[in-house]
């Protein structure tokens, strides 16, 4: 379970201060897909950076599976990441000169895993986001989709409960937006991993079953969506 109380997060310039999140609360539930929606400047990312635990707020609890997230050094928040979070960026973050199966292996290298068993989960997460076929491509010679697709494979590969995804479809076009969400419900229904999508796009947040909105650091509207888009039906 994700709980925030009161988040507030403020970056000082010079003698200015911008208050980025200002008293942000909520619970996302264990297994939940949810949609973090504002425009430029609303603060959905520097909350996106407080849930994934890559930044602490400046006032306020984040709690994590029951953990008080604030009270961790930088070692227990990497840990937390590399075990409770997947992240999946909208521009892909892919290693230019390495295979998709090396790219997916990656997170693995760090957590004592032997380099057969790294392999062995690297292969089964492309399977998972069906890219079983391209282990030995590097991104040059995949389709967006396709390095969207290696990307949540490298985010899926630990097993984390919660996926964590920064405008994922942004980079790509239409059709191709749409076979990505559709991967995301997926994973959302047969593993029930927590989906957190944080998106400008309604038609992005539309797939979800629950719609978070923020404006100027704030939380304007907290709605479940009764009928979320089932992408590819």
């Amino acid at each position: 379970m994700i709980r925030a109380e009161g988040l507030t997060k403020i970056y000082r310039m010079g003698d200015s201060e911008v208050r980025a999140l200002d008293g942000a609360s909520f619970t996302i539930e264990k297994g939940g897909m949810v949609a973090i929606m504002g425009p430029s400047g609303s603060g959905k990312s520097t909350l996106m950076s407080i849930i994934g635990c890559l930044d602490a707020p400046s006032d306020g609890r984040y709690s994590l599976d029951g953990e008080s997230v604030e009270s961790l050094d930088e070692s227990q928040l990497a840990t937390v990441r590399g075990r409770k979070i997947g992240f999946v960026f909208q521009q892909f973050n892919l290693l230019a000169r390495t295979s998709a199966l090396e790219n997916v292996m990656l997170p693995l290298t760090y957590a004592g895993y032997s380099g057969k068993e790294r392999e062995a989960r690297a292969r089964k997460a492309l399977e998972i986001v069906g890219l079983g076929d391209r282990t030995h491509h590097a991104p040059n010679e995949l389709s967006g989709g396709q390095q969207q697709r290696v990307a949540i494979a490298r985010a899926i590969v630990n097993e984390p409960n919660i996926l964590l995804a920064d405008e994922p479809t942004g980079a790509l076009d239409s059709k191709t937006g749409v076979e990505i969400m559709s991967l995301f419900q997926r994973l959302h229904r047969e593993n029930g991993q927590t989906v957190i999508l944080v998106t400008h796009d309604s038609h992005v947040a539309s797939h979800t079953e629950r719609i978070i909105r923020l404006s100027d650091g704030r939380i304007v509207s907290d709605e479940a969506n009764q009928n979320p888009i089932r992408a590819g039906l």
